[in-house]
């Protein structure tokens, strides 16, 4: 069944927060094109995702009972900056997508709390994002964490927030936000092109 068609279909509860799978691929591309519209790969966090692979174990879909993507997040290896001269460990967050059919289910919500367990856990310090603060402020980002950071083109500054997962990770951290991490590279196998961690 095509992701379209199942957009037709109602989900079906109960929904279910699980790591992404190389098979939620083509789901999880229709689902931001439909939750974000065509702009959304102009973005500058675009621009730091491009030709990377999200941090190992922090991307997370919503599947309803039947299998079907519903809502997606993903953290990205970035640099916050520099501080003392040297890059400053951190994440992306985003892009955060639930499927409009189930605006205000609390899906949204379920995916940040798992993302941020889940970096919490793995001992990562940071987190950025680009975002609603009317949003995000409730999972305690706030602009002030990023005031001294830049992204790469054109972002507006009161939508740029932080969270300290270890207080002080983001103290004295300035300059631009740069992509670290796994990157994407070709593999042919058998005349067909796939992808890579490199």
């Amino acid at each position: 069944m095509s992701f379209a068609l199942s957009l037709a279909t109602p989900f079906a509860a109960p929904f279910f927060v699980k790591a992404e799978a190389p098979a939620h691929a083509a789901a999880r591309e229709a689902l931001l094109d439909a939750a974000m519209g065509p702009g959304r790969t102009r973005k500058s966090s675009e621009a730091i995702r491009r030709g990377r692979l999200p941090a190992e174990g922090l991307a997370f879909v919503a599947l309803d009972s039947n299998e079907r993507v519903a809502g997606t997040v993903r953290l990205w290896s970035i640099f916050a900056g520099r501080r003392d001269g040297r890059p400053v460990p951190a994440l992306l967050l985003g892009p955060l997508a639930v499927d409009p059919a189930l605006s205000g289910a609390g899906l949204g919500t379920s995916l940040m709390h798992r993302a941020l367990a889940e970096a919490a856990w793995q001992g990562h310090e940071a987190v950025l994002l680009v975002g609603d603060p009317g949003y995000y402020e409730r999972f305690g980002f706030t602009a002030d964490k990023a005031a001294d950071l830049s992204m790469p083109g054109p972002f507006e500054r009161h939508r740029f927030q932080g969270l300290e997962l270890k207080k002080g990770a983001l103290a004295g951290a300035n300059g631009l936000v740069v992509p670290c991490g796994r990157r994407l590279g070709p593999v042919a196998v058998t005349g067909v092109a796939l992808t890579r961690a490199a």
